[in-house]
């Protein structure tokens, strides 16, 4: 696949989506059968050879790397004497953030195209008789479609930052509570006490020696985690390199020698925080690299969202409030299909409720958290 036709496709303005990255997967060892991620990307291209729409397709043996849970659907096939896997999903691997997964051309009608990619990745999935299909972490263009082609929705619960106009990091605690705007002045204090120095490098910043030592920390952290350390260093290296810009590390020295870092990648408007490790740990730097710096680089850049990752409800006291994500799913199977989408329907009252009361930890005075207005966002370059 040309690089530049797929990413005319949006991945110019989202480095998750684009060719360097998902190109980068595939080609650095971090997919197929000891991972169980296999491509099928599905294209639909003009008579004349033109990509006009796409959708990052994979087949899965297993479960990992998706953070939408369907271990409780595995276990109902398996009981009915079926197989679960494979399945298909519409996802970047490893990656728990919203974005485009109906990959439209801007001069191309994407009423039209958003529904042909979904029949279409649906009759792929029939005709190759996997347990079902589906998209995880769509935007809301997408969802729309999504629902308007009866997919089964099911909601989840991440923690996000939005920009209402801040104009520094000060103007931000200044909407805080003063306990909650006293605590977290107290967690940066201790980083700068311990005498570690933060700094921004974006990804063609990054020397090879330095992408060596984060790798070091990142699969540090997976393996002190039990997890699976599946991205390799050259695909850090080599994407930091074609990414440019759309890569952000946080990095903490102590004495000029690296000890920590976080990796971050931003899009036209948002900054998607994904990994994070450490030689070893200190007071307080784990929410500065990770959460405080990705907050003052969105104010510094414009920047209208940070998405910091998956899980962890010790974000809201530090400003990323309760946000509903979304999947949606096809499942091959009338009775368990039906089962699915009752499931799906009545998690949906329960996780709202569970969003609604979890903002009752909001640091933000009363009538100070984010509105729904967010500043234009800022190009990324690359």
């Amino acid at each position: 696949m040309d690089a530049g036709a797929w990413d005319a496709l949006g991945g110019h303005r989202n480095p998750l989506i684009s060719h360097a990255f998902l190109a980068g997967l595939e080609r650095y060892g971090c997919l197929g059968s000891n991972y169980g991620w296999f491509p099928r990307h599905l294209l639909i291209e003009e008579a004349d050879g033109r990509l006009v729409a796409a959708m990052p397709l994979y087949a899965k043996t297993n479960g990992y790397g998706e953070f939408v849970f369907d271990w409780a659907w595995e276990s109902a096939w398996e009981r009915s004497g079926l197989r679960y896997y494979p399945k298909l999903v519409v996802s970047i691997p490893y990656t728990p953030a919203t974005g485009p997964r109906l990959l439209i051309h801007p001069e191309a009608d994407g009423s039209v195209l958003r529904p042909l990619l979904i029949q279409q990745g649906l009759e792929f999935a029939r005709n190759h008789q996997v347990s079902g299909l589906h998209w995880l972490f769509p935007e809301a263009e997408d969802l729309e479609a999504l629902r308007s082609e009866g997919l089964s929705l099911r909601m989840g619960c991440q923690y996000h930052w939005r920009n209402d106009g801040y104009q520094d990091f000060d103007d931000f605690l200044s909407r805080f509570s003063s306990k909650k705007r006293k605590n977290v002045r107290q967690e940066r204090r201790k980083v700068s006490d311990q005498a570690i120095q933060v700094r921004i490098l974006h990804g063609d910043e990054v020397s090879e020696a330095l992408w060596e030592t984060f790798h070091g920390f990142y699969t540090d952290t997976f393996e002190k985690k039990m997890g699976i350390p599946t991205l390799s260093l050259e695909f850090f290296r080599e994407t930091g390199r074609a990414l440019g810009r759309g890569v952000v590390m946080v990095l903490a020295e102590h004495d000029g020698e690296p000890v920590a870092a976080a990796l971050c990648y931003r899009s036209h408007d948002t900054l998607y925080g994904r990994f994070w490790g450490c030689a070893r740990e200190y007071d307080g730097l784990h929410f500065e690299a990770c959460y405080y710096q990705g907050i003052e680089y969105c104010i510094r850049e414009g920047l209208a969202r940070f998405e910091p990752g998956a899980q962890g409800e010790h974000k809201i006291p530090r400003g990323f409030l309760p946000t509903p994500t979304w999947s949606a799913h096809w499942v091959n199977h009338e009775d368990l299909g039906q089962a699915v989408a009752d499931f799906c329907q009545r998690e949906q009252t329960v996780m709202a409720r569970h969003c609604k009361q979890l903002m009752g930890l909001s640091p933000f005075r009363e009538g100070a958290a984010p509105g729904d207005t967010a500043p234009e966002p800022r190009p990324a370059q690359t």
